[in-house]
């Protein structure tokens, strides 16, 4: 059987089932319920967020068999013919097929005979600004002295190509284009009511890919819906989308943030070798940019069940508000540039070098070392202690070829990491992990479910190699996804930068030039200015 699509079987029938244009509904309803008609309304806005369908909406409110109402019935012959696009007087008109002047010419003329039965005549000319210059001219004599009995509804998505002699006699409604938030969960009452499920990170990926049209969002999930068989699960959706996995976009970041261009760089090539869109990839990184902007400065509009909201706020914990207003502006310009590199993987790469470029030199590398601030009156702060149970003379590990080597290596894996020869996403893999277990000749790691992309068969082997090198002996690895129960050296790593930074700002707050500043002339720090140097 035949089944109709989404967009067309969920089209709104009324002003209650509108999303996302609530200004537009409340001051249409005001008016329908005071009886203040207009003549000629214009609705303005992008593709797909509902200029054709308030203005259907409206033409029934004029011709409800109820009255004039801002909540038609549905139900009487007016209603359900507009619905079924079989009214009589209304009659829809596609601008962009129909621009000469004479069709116009043959339309106005018509205007002037009465309605058949209904109780207005309505015009709904849609992408209005695609009509010729004769014709505006010729619609221009009716919008001036219209029957009683005519009401015209014009659409476009350029009003700027629109005359402003039609324009000062129109009413104006610009509709907005409809956030990601509510398009998902329009899109998850919709399925809920196809029965098909679908988890939250598939919801999110297919509203934002819509881009604020929901007409698109219908029809991206019906395709979702197709292409997954009737199920819709993330890594079909993210298959059809070309979607970037936000993994990649936090380990981009991370070795932003440690300078790593090395690591920046095996992120590009992982992406590369799946074939993801860097043009998607930088939208999805402005994005993220956006968020780690607002975790800094409004963190409360980060809303409870945002995915990866931990994360979001820890990774904005590494950057100083400056750096990632910066960086966004950087990916924004990258992105526009896009189509003017040699090739998308060289405006990407080179989009991240500029960031990496533009990272401030006093950024700490090490947890180990001493920062000072970059205030030349500020004292030297020292750095957290930290505590592992790893050998007092660790380069004496490497030339152990017993298994006591391992012994000595028990627990001590946040120590001995930073010491392997490794970089690039082999070494993220390593900072992300947390040792389990331990046998003779192997050891067991332990990886977050948000970190699995890295543990592709080459990471792995190298990580491998090394850890055979530095204990002198072949080691096998074995990794699985789960829990962390324990600390892992990017956490070591961060809460060091963590108490370097509240050492730099106690240092700012207690220096007696500083204080005198605040007490004499009213003067405020400003914390997030404060960062610990090398």
């Amino acid at each position: 059987m035949q089944t109709q699509a989404l967009a067309r079987k969920w089209r709104p029938r009324s002003f209650s089932g509108l999303t996302g244009q609530d200004h537009v509904v409340r001051a249409l309803a005001n008016a329908l319920e005071q009886n203040r008609l207009h003549h000629a309304y214009l609705f303005t806005g992008t593709r797909g967020i509902g200029k054709t369908t308030v203005a259907r909406i409206l033409a029934k409110s004029f011709n409800c068999e109820t009255g004039v109402t801002s909540a038609p019935c549905g139900i009487c012959s007016a209603c359900t013919e507009i619905d079924s696009g079989r009214f009589v007087d209304l009659i829809e008109l596609d601008a962009a097929s129909h621009t000469q002047v004479d069709k116009m010419r043959e339309m106005l003329e018509n205007a002037i005979y009465a309605p058949t039965g209904a109780r207005y005549k309505v015009y709904i000319i849609d992408e209005v600004h695609m009509l010729t210059k004769h014709a505006f001219n010729a619609m221009l004599k009716t919008l001036e002295e219209p029957p009683e009995h005519v009401k015209f509804i014009l659409a476009t998505t350029d009003p700027q190509k629109i005359p402003a002699t039609v324009l000062s006699r129109c009413l104006q409604f610009n509709l907005k284009q409809i956030p990601a938030s509510l398009i998902a969960a329009h899109l998850k009452h919709v399925l809920e009511q196809e029965r098909i499920s679908c988890d939250a990170t598939s919801l999110q990926l297919l509203a934002r890919s819509a881009q604020g049209s929901m007409r698109d969002a219908l029809s991206i999930l019906d395709q979702a819906i197709a292409f997954g068989e009737g199920k819709i699960e993330e890594a079909g959706v993210r298959d059809m989308l070309g979607a970037i996995d936000q993994g990649y976009l936090y380990d981009l970041l991370d070795a932003l943030a440690q300078k790593d261009g090395v690591g920046m760089l095996a992120v590009a090539d992982a992406m590369e070798i799946r074939s993801l869109s860097f043009d998607a990839a930088l939208q999805d990184l402005a994005t993220l940019l956006h968020r780690l902007a607002l975790a800094q400065i409004v963190p409360s509009a980060i809303s409870e069940d945002t995915p990866e909201r931990d994360r979001i706020f820890t990774l904005a914990k590494t950057f100083v508000p400056d750096d990632i207003q910066l960086f966004y502006q950087i990916v924004i310009h990258g992105r526009s540039d896009l189509s003017q590199a040699p090739d998308e993987y060289a405006g990407f790469t080179m989009t991240l070098m500029r960031m990496l470029a533009f990272m401030p030199d006093e950024v700490p590398q090490a947890t180990g070392s001493k920062p000072k601030h970059a205030s030349p009156s500020s004292p030297e702060v020292g750095a957290p202690e930290v505590k592992s149970s790893s050998p007092s003379n660790p380069e004496a590990m490497a030339t152990i070829n017993s298994d006591s080597a391992l012994d000595l290596f028990n627990g001590g894996w946040t120590a001995v990491m930073p010491r392997l020869k490794l970089d690039g996403l082999p070494k993220m893999l390593a900072q992300r992990c947390d040792m389990k277990n331990m046998a003779a000749n192997e050891i067991e790691f332990c990886i977050l479910e948000q970190h699995k992309h890295l543990l592709e068969k080459r990471y792995q082997e190298k990580m491998k190699d090394a850890l055979s090198e530095y204990l002198g002996k072949p080691i096998r690895l074995k990794f699985s996804v789960g829990t962390v129960t324990g600390i892992t050296p990017e956490e070591l790593e961060n809460r060091a930068k963590q108490e370097k930074q509240s050492q730099a700002i106690a240092a700012i707050e207690t220096d007696r030039f500083v204080k005198e500043l605040v007490e004499n002339f009213d003067a405020k720090l400003i914390v997030s200015s404060i960062k610990p140097i090398q």
